[in-house]
């Protein structure tokens, strides 16, 4: 394989070598392919579920909740080392990706998580891994 020098001591690897790695690396091992059940619908709500849980102070909101019915968003607080704005600003991300509802208590806002988005979650992470990585016999 020729490489080619760039400045700065930078070496570049041509693009054929990149598509035949890349290629046996998808080809080769125990991963199946993707399942026919898979749909691009899934896939994205499946990100944007990814995407909202993605930062640990959601997922730490998410246990929280978890432990209770309802939460008072000052409760949520004073259990985080994080600001009002913040805790507010993910909760906003969870609402939006429909993991946690909230109902207005008077002057306060209660949040619960809804049991039907982590269901939902829980089977579109089930499909991911029943089509890849089983065990080698």
């Amino acid at each position: 394989m020729a490489r080619e020098a760039r400045p700065g001591g930078l070496t570049r690897i041509p693009s054929s070598y990149r598509r035949m790695t890349m290629t046996a690396k998808a080809t080769s091992g125990v991963c199946a392919k993707a399942s026919p059940r898979a749909s691009a619908a899934s896939d994205r709500q499946l990100a944007e579920l990814a995407k909202a849980i993605g930062h640990p102070a959601r997922i730490r909101i998410l246990r929280l909740l978890s432990a209770q019915d309802t939460c008072v968003a000052g409760a949520i607080v004073e259990r985080l080392p994080l600001s009002q704005s913040t805790v507010s600003q993910h909760l906003k991300v969870l609402r939006e990706a429909g993991l946690v509802s909230a109902c207005a208590d008077g002057p306060r806002m209660c949040y619960c998580i809804d049991p039907r988005a982590l269901a939902r979650l829980q089977a579109l992470m089930a499909g991911l891994s029943a089509t890849c990585c089983k065990e080698p016999a």
